[in-house]
């Protein structure tokens, strides 16, 4: 191994001591991974060695100051190319891990390496950035294009060595939008029920230092990994389930307690899609001097195991999940990083503003033609001032838009009044609104235990049902009129719409989106 990197005597030292102790035990590429932290702490050197008069020699005279000043540099490498984000965070994360290890080894008794080094000398768990794939908004892969993957996913587990654990790491990273580390590393035993009965993944966030995490899951996503316990278990039966992987390498692991690991799976997933058809996806594209959207093949660099991730968490801020449940389901410690997951561009969105309004019905479901070829910036403003959000489509009686939404003078009728209006955008609302009205229909003709009057003011109307009808059926047929640029233009639009869409208000019960389907063929 190389230290001559390392320009302090007594740093070296303390690294040399460090490895000794550490070589025995750890498994597989051993000399790379050592040298890594190595490389890290000759990292620190050089900055001892450029910043301080006496090339960071003396160790006593070291303080915070030394650590800060060594962190600061980092981050002047990372905004210079030297270093890149995940090259910062590593190191970083090397330095809090192992300096500490070194004290705990007895490196700051007398005659030791680390002796005489004051306590304040120390990179601290909080002076590690933030992974760059936190920090990296915008990088979930289109719905068309995660439709396709989840299609051909079981050629994966096809490819190669591993291919059955390595196809169901990729089903998992889709499905619970975790990291890659912490699904190489599920135990056996990770899936329990809670107390209603439904299922949770019980993962750690490595990252954070949170074991034990909780993550709600669907009853698909429990049947796969099921099946792969019982693959596992069958395969490993003698080894005990507290002590098997749930994803056991099948390279000197004779007893199943070694798992795949992220570096593994990240190979043969960029292998595996590179081997697959041509993807396309809805793209921006210059036409005339105005951007359009027009399907183009898919660039698949952008396929990798993060932008799952991304994904789970775009899908789930598109249909509606509240950005505090959204920060919990990603175990996010601030809101601020949850946001940087799916946060849509003013510009964006009023690009996608001007496109959806041209396709706009009033309570009649007539269409409202727009002249112009985007809203004016009056218009624009107008929108955010004098518009309240009901759960399909907009309102804009003044009394209502003044109440925030809580002082509708006909309850909630929305599609019998002359301050309403919607767009191609809302079309989901307004199909869920229609099944709502049905089923409540249906329970209350059912025996239900209420007065006359009572049901009789809850009963939805036939006028209601048939107006919501006619109008679903005329934003449909307004899609139908598309051609397929046309119609992949306002899709993409729609997306951007519904993505930077407020709440809507507290007056009327929300209508909650369902999640896409990404593979509507696995069992249930």
């Amino acid at each position: 191994m190389n230290f001559t990197s390392i320009h302090q005597s007594w740093l070296r030292e303390a690294v040399k001591e460090w490895a000794f102790f550490t070589l025995p035990q750890r498994r597989g590429s051993v000399m790379s991974t050592v040298q890594d932290v190595v490389n890290a702490f000759a990292t620190l050197s050089e900055s001892l060695a450029v910043q301080r008069g006496d090339r960071g020699d003396n160790i006593r005279a070291l303080s915070r100051l030394d650590a800060a000043g060594f962190l600061n540099r980092l981050s002047y490498l990372q905004q210079t190319g030297a270093v890149s984000a995940k090259r910062r965070v590593r190191i970083c994360r090397y330095l809090v891990n192992h300096l500490g290890r070194m004290k705990s080894l007895g490196m700051l008794r007398s005659e030791r390496p680390l002796h005489g080094l004051p306590e304040d000398f120390a990179i601290l768990p909080e002076d590690v950035p933030d992974d760059p794939e936190d920090s990296e908004a915008g990088r979930d892969l289109p719905l068309q294009v995660m439709q396709r993957i989840c299609d051909l996913l079981p050629t994966l587990g096809e490819f190669g060595r591993h291919g059955i654990e390595n196809r169901v790491a990729v089903e998992l990273l889709i499905d619970t939008g975790r990291r890659p580390h912490e699904i190489c590393q599920l135990r056996w035993d990770c899936l329990k029920e809670d107390s209603d009965g439904q299922h949770v993944l019980i993962y750690d966030n490595y990252k954070s230092r949170r074991n034990g995490r909780r993550l709600p899951i669907s009853q698909v996503t429990a049947h796969v990994v099921l099946e792969q316990q019982q693959r596992t278990r069958s395969e490993f039966p003698s080894t005990p389930t507290s002590e098997l992987a749930l994803l056991p390498t099948q390279r000197a692991n004779p007893h199943g307690r070694k798992p795949i690991t992220p570096g593994w799976l990240s190979s043969r997933h960029k292998e595996w899609v590179q081997s697959l058809p041509e993807f396309t996806a809805p793209a921006q594209v210059e036409v005339d001097g105005v951007l359009v959207s027009r399907m183009q093949p898919f660039d698949y660099s952008k396929i990798f195991l993060y932008a799952y991730r991304h994904t789970y968490c775009q899908r789930h801020a598109d249909a509606g999940v509240p950005v505090d449940v959204l920060r919990i389901l990603m175990d996010h410690r601030s809101l601020d990083t949850t946001q940087g997951y799916y946060r849509v561009t003013e510009k964006r969105r009023r690009e996608a503003v001007d496109r959806v309004s041209t396709m706009q019905f009033d309570r009649q479901g007539k269409r409202v033609w727009r002249q112009a070829k985007a809203l004016l910036d009056s218009e624009h403003v107008r929108r955010a001032v004098g518009e309240v959000a009901v759960p399909y489509g907009v309102c804009t009686e003044p009394s209502n838009v003044a109440a925030g939404g809580n002082d509708c003078p006909v309850r909630f009728r929305c599609v019998g009044c002359g301050h309403f209006r919607t767009d191609v955008s809302y079309l989901p609302d307004l199909e869920a609104y229609l099944a709502d009205l049905l089923r409540n229909r249906e329970r209350l003709a059912a025996a239900l235990d209420a007065d006359d009057w009572a049901k009789a003011e809850a009963m939805p109307s036939d006028e209601e049902i048939s107006r919501v009808r006619r109008l679903i059926k005329r934003v449909k047929d307004g899609l139908e009129d598309l051609d397929a640029d046309q119609r992949s233009e306002i899709e993409e639009a729609i997306t951007v719409a519904r993505r930077g869409r407020q709440g809507v208000m507290l007056g009327m019960p929300r209508v909650g989106q369902p999640l896409p389907d990404l593979s509507p063929a696995r069992p249930a």
